[in-house]
């Protein structure tokens, strides 16, 4: 049975499929890149895309043997294909059954060496206690049965993770959001990762879009004027001859109490690039500067929904 351990190495990377239109053979590629850029853990989840992104990684990852890779997915929340955002949350035992099975079928394997318990804080949190209590005894069920090697939870709000490692039995944590330039919350949570041996999982190093050129989707509930705050930032990374997404990613990569860094891309030149600038230091003195412009920002938690 696989257990998620706390690893100082920084090497074990990883890519996500998400959920926007993607052309197939690209996105397969995309995958097939990451392996041989030595990435080798994939996340996934039902609600990316209605199911799409995993029968995609599914048919990506068909005939590459299975120790080549750490997989996981997601239950707990569900989108409809034919109505993207349109989200249903269900943290039944026999929903969460039924999706492990479904999710079995769409990516081709009968295990999942970690299961995320996913946006428990959605819907302002309407179906927080049934996650915690039906939901997670499921997923339990599940590893004791070896269907599952490790129990997490795939969430946002700090005061939900503080609550989940005082309480919980866990094995590891994808914490999205929270160690990235604008955001290093994620630390506070480290010691109690380690003493309990939660294997970190860190999420969203360009802070959901806001650390890119191209600025964050229009659902991103930043404030015109934050908006405008990180368009500055990126636009100062570009006078000094270099991307805010290349400098993001390195920063939240590169701390080494923090060995799993998760990216999303379904392009193969991303995951090269990416991979690039992973093993090349990031600039601190260009870190300092970008946080300094990013003060009136800095660990400001975002209402997502």
């Amino acid at each position: 049975m696989a257990t998620v351990h706390h690893n100082p190495d920084p090497t074990n990377r990883c890519i996500c499929s998400d959920g926007y239109p993607v052309d197939e053979a690209e996105a397969i590629a995309a995958v097939h890149a990451a392996l041989d850029g030595g990435i080798n853990y994939f996340d996934v989840a039902p609600a990316y895309g209605g199911a799409r992104a995993e029968t995609v990684l599914g048919r990506a990852l068909h005939g590459i043997s299975r120790d080549r890779y750490v997989l996981s997915t997601k239950v707990g929340k569900y989108t409809d294909p034919n109505n993207y955002g349109n989200d249903t949350l269900d943290y039944s035992r026999a929903r969460i059954r039924a999706s492990i099975n479904e999710s079995s079928a769409r990516l081709g394997v009968d295990y999942f060496d970690i299961i995320h318990i996913h946006d428990i804080e959605y819907q302002d949190r309407k179906y927080t206690e049934w996650a915690l209590t039906e939901g997670y005894e499921a997923v339990e069920e599940l590893k004791r049965e070896s269907r599952i090697g490790s129990v997490s939870f795939g969430i946002y709000p700090m005061d939900l993770w503080k609550r989940i490692f005082a309480s919980f039995d866990i094995d590891a944590a994808l914490v999205h959001n929270h160690y990235c330039l604008n955001d290093t919350q994620l630390l506070d949570l480290l010691p109690l990762a380690k003493q309990k041996d939660i294997g970190i999982v860190n999420g969203s190093p360009f802070a959901s879009g806001l650390l890119t050129d191209q600025g964050p989707a229009l659902w991103h509930p930043a404030s015109p004027e934050d908006r405008s705050r990180f368009r500055a930032v990126a636009e100062f990374c570009k006078a000094q001859k270099t991307s805010i997404s290349r400098l993001a990613l390195q920063f939240s990569s590169q701390n080494p109490e923090i060995a799993t860094t998760l990216f999303s891309t379904s392009k193969p030149e991303t995951v090269r690039s990416n991979v690039e600038s992973f093993e090349q230091p990031y600039d601190a003195n260009l870190v300092a500067e970008v946080r300094k412009m990013l003060q009136p920002v800095l660990n400001k938690e975002w209402s997502y929904r």
